[in-house]
């Protein structure tokens, strides 16, 4: 027996005597056990340990409890659930009979009238659940048990369970929920919101395999599964069982529709169809009837799936049209990069990461790799095809990618955006075209060259195998306090898409795309957007907006004039400072969609190196900052981001007060923007924040019990503070403020200064200060070497000395 097997059997030997192990699925080991208590042989099923440990124990037991309740006739009860030692279980009825798995996999088909009776009985289980709000998301043959000749559906409610205990962690396991031959389209593409009739869809494919003897759509992998349910119709059981009957296979097809709003409202429903001689469901009787039309009338998409980014196949005609808008529709699934090539990012402002060759089968992208301590960002190739990507050699600092129209070359910029330079996709020498006042992101002409914009506002062009560059003509003097940043060429030559954005606001709403006639400069149209790509096909313009939505318009290249109304395909897409990444090839277009926080938990870090331990093991969040402990260690001030049900603004941040270890957590901060930065009084008795009102930030204070107004401390004028540190005794207040010209050093002693005073205000930056505790001495980082380093000075008479502490920048 296994250490870890002793261990459960001793962890559980006072409630059940483990007899042996029945098998092992996805999520759990099943044993076969002996209820101690109640003399009766159970199911006893434990969560892996990989599991396990992401899930925790009190959420996931608190989860299932939902499931608890449920009491039907062909729904498998649950006895028990807990945690013992660090196993989380939960207990069924053993039922002595077998799966419809092993049923399927000894007979392959089933009858026509056994089929229906199961899915029937499993149809008004599923609709007694689905009226008290429980989602069962696993609905497979193995996960119904045949008893005597009854249909029960066992794990009722645990997908659910393992979801919402794990809080969207569900990639830190290695594990999925749904088994891929079964997925909902919904589910196949990660949506957060799961209907009763995802499902109706699950039940619809494992009648099909009963009455088929395969479900809808099977593949080699995983990924070729989901891809065909994204991206295919299922084809009618009666092309693969000519004996169904009309109105069962009219059920299953609208079981198995693509589009949730196309299926069976409830499972009621469903079963009532299946009872029902005369339920027709469109044109089941022909392939070519039901979805030859839909085929001929569209391209099929290809479409896939990576963490963060997201393959949307655009059906021919899809703006265009104004006829059968119900058989339109947009295949998109996130393509999962390598955990060793993980798709870059470097701050708000990250260039574009993505590039599609021209056949729109490969995707080229800025990724991250790890050079010991430091990220390297270098350029990698992942065939829509393959599940592994490859690097680039000599492409490390890559940003802006874009492919050759001949799909051989990819131009990027590198060296701080200070470098346009060429690399074979295939491998060999990579050559620099142009190494001086760069100011956009490079784009393929369809003359073989390399377009980019200088810092002087003018267009300029380089041939992709090297040589001179040449000017192309000036753009118009960019308006004030903007500046051109984006390019891409137009067919044909002659027009190109200029991107102007702010130079000092970040309200996206400034970003503005011009369209510019290359042979004389001039513009011809404007028009908000961040990016934008030209599609020959369909005479139609794809562009993001700064709310990241993608959108589609009619465009006339020729006269650079749009002819029609835009309408939207996606939205979600990322936006960074004016930064978004798209490209669009062969139908496909590839997008960023914004990125989305794990679950984060606090810890206690034992200071003799042992193991982390959690403060609350329920308190968990996708937006904890800055955080300090009161004096007393008895209260955690914290900053929280908005979201997760907390606030209606996703970007505001507030003050929390946790009591520790598992006490409840209190707002603190209602007022103000971006409250950020909590730092606690001497007493403990106030915590301190930088909030951001009448457009800058300043420093204000609220009792930690939440009684009494909040008050100013102080204000930096016009200059933002953006970093507060106090001391020990409560005397002295240290501040970072914000240029212009730089950041500086300011401070003030409490029971003397009415404001900030200059403490050090050298033409580089100063930032990060801290006292030591007996205020004699203050540490800061400063740039003045040419990069981050720590430096040390006597406090507060910071001019009689000063040592660089940190060796390798700090």
């Amino acid at each position: 027996m296994s250490t870890q097997a002793e261990r459960l059997v001793a962890a559980l030997a006072d409630r059940y005597r483990i007899e042996r192990e029945l098998g092992m699925g996805g999520m759990a080991t099943v044993y076969l056990a002996h209820d101690i208590k109640h003399d009766r042989q159970v199911a006893l099923k434990v969560l892996k340990a990989e599991l396990a440990a992401v899930l925790g124990a009190d959420r996931f037991v608190q989860e299932i409890k939902t499931t608890a309740a449920l009491q039907h006739p062909h729904i498998l009860p649950l006895f028990d659930s807990g945690t013992a030692d660090s196993f989380l279980y939960y207990v069924m009825p053993f039922i002595d009979g077998e799966t419809l798995r092993s049923k399927l996999d000894r007979e392959t088909q089933l009858g026509i009238d056994e089929a229906v009776r199961i899915t029937v009985a499993i149809a008004e289980a599923l609709d007694y659940a689905h009226r008290r709000g429980v989602i069962h998301r696993d609905i497979k043959p193995e996960n119904i048990l045949l008893h005597e000749g009854r249909p029960m559906v066992a794990d009722f409610g645990i997908a659910l369970a393992v979801s919402a205990a794990a809080g969207g962690r569900m990639t830190e396991t290695g594990l999925s929920l749904g088994t891929p031959h079964y997925m909902s389209p919904e589910q196949a593409t990660g949506e957060k919101e799961i209907s009763a009739r995802s499902d109706i869809y699950s039940l619809a494919s494992v009648l099909y395999e009963m009455l088929t003897g395969n479900p809808p759509h099977t593949g080699a992998s995983a990924q070729q599964i989901i891809m065909k349910i994204v991206t295919e119709e299922a084809a009618p059981v009666t092309k693969l069982r000519k004996s169904v009957p009309p109105n069962v296979a009219a059920a299953v097809a609208k079981g198995v529709e693509r589009l949730p709003a196309d299926r069976f409202e409830t499972a009621a429903a469903f079963a009532e169809a299946l009872k029902n001689p005369s339920f027709r469901h469109g044109d089941t009787g022909s392939e070519d009837a039901r979805f030859g039309a839909a085929r001929r009338r569209w391209r099929d998409p290809v479409t896939i799936a990576l963490a963060a980014i997201a393959v949307v196949a655009i059906a021919s005609g899809f703006w265009a049209r104004g006829d059968d808008t119900s058989k339109r529709w947009v295949g998109k699934y996130a393509v999962t990069l390598d955990s060793t090539a993980l798709l870059a990012y470097r701050g708000s402002g990250e260039p574009a990461r993505l590039a599609l060759t021209p056949d729109g089968q490969t995707l080229v992208y800025v990724g991250t790799q790890r050079n010991g301590t430091a990220a390297e960002f270098r350029l990698f190739i992942r065939p829509l095809g393959n599940l592994e990507a490859r690097e680039l050699p000599g492409t490390t600092g890559a940003s802006r990618p874009v492919i050759s129209p001949d799909g051989a070359q990819v131009a990027f910029l590198s060296a701080n955006n200070d470098q346009l330079r060429v690399a074979p996709l295939s491998g060999g020498p990579v050559i620099t075209l142009a190494d001086s006042a760069i100011a956009s992101g490079p784009s393929w002409g369809p003359d073989g060259f390399v377009y980019f914009i200088t810092r002087a506002g003018i267009v300029r062009r380089v041939s992709g195998a090297g040589g001179p560059s040449e000017d192309v003509v000036q753009l118009p003097p960019a308006p004030a306090d903007a500046a051109y940043r984006w390019l891409v060429i137009l067919p044909g030559g002659r027009g190109a898409i200029v991107g102007r954005r702010a130079i000092s606001r970040a309200d996206e709403s400034a970003y503005m795309l011009d369209f510019v006639d290359l042979r004389n400069g001039k513009i011809g149209l404007t028009f908000p957007g961040l990016a934008a790509r030209y599609v020959a096909s369909e005479k139609a313009l794809v562009y993001v907006t700064a709310d990241g939505s993608l959108m589609a318009v009619p465009f006339d290249v020729s006269a650079l004039k749009v002819r029609g109304r835009p309408q939207s395909l996606v939205t979600g897409g990322a936006t960074r400072n004016g930064e978004t990444d798209l490209d669009i090839a062969s139908g496909t277009l590839v997008y960023a969609r914004q990125g989305r926080n794990g679950v984060e938990y606090m810890s206690w870090v034992p200071r003799n190196g042992g193991q982390p331990l959690p403060l609350d093991s329920a308190w968990l969040d996708t937006e904890f900052e800055a955080f300090q402990l009161s004096p007393d260690g008895r209260r955690l001030a914290i900053t929280i981001g908005g979201g997760a049900g907390r606030t209606a603004n996703q970007d505001r941040y507030d003050i929390w007060i946790k009591q520790l270890d598992e006490g409840p957590i209190s707002r603190l901060t209602f007022a103000g923007e971006a409250n950020d930065d909590p730092s606690w009084t001497a007493d403990g008795n106030y915590v301190s924040y930088l909030s951001l009102r009448g457009g800058h930030r300043s420093l204000w204070r609220r009792r930690a019990d939440g009684v009494g107004e909040e008050q100013l401390v102080v204000d930096a004028g016009a200059r933002d503070i953006v970093e507060v540190r106090w001391s020990t005794d409560g005397q002295w207040l240290i501040a970072s403020v914000a240029g212009p010209p730089s950041f500086d050093l300011m401070f003030m002693r409490l029971s003397v200064d009415k404001k900030l005073r200059p403490l050090l205000a050298e033409p580089h930056a100063e930032t990060k200060p801290a006292l030591s505790r007996d205020s004699k001495w203050l540490a800061y980082v400063s740039n003045e070497s040419g990069r981050a380093q720590v430096f040390v000075r006597p406090f507060p008479n910071v001019m009689e000395g000063k040592w660089q502490v940190s060796l390798e920048g700090g």
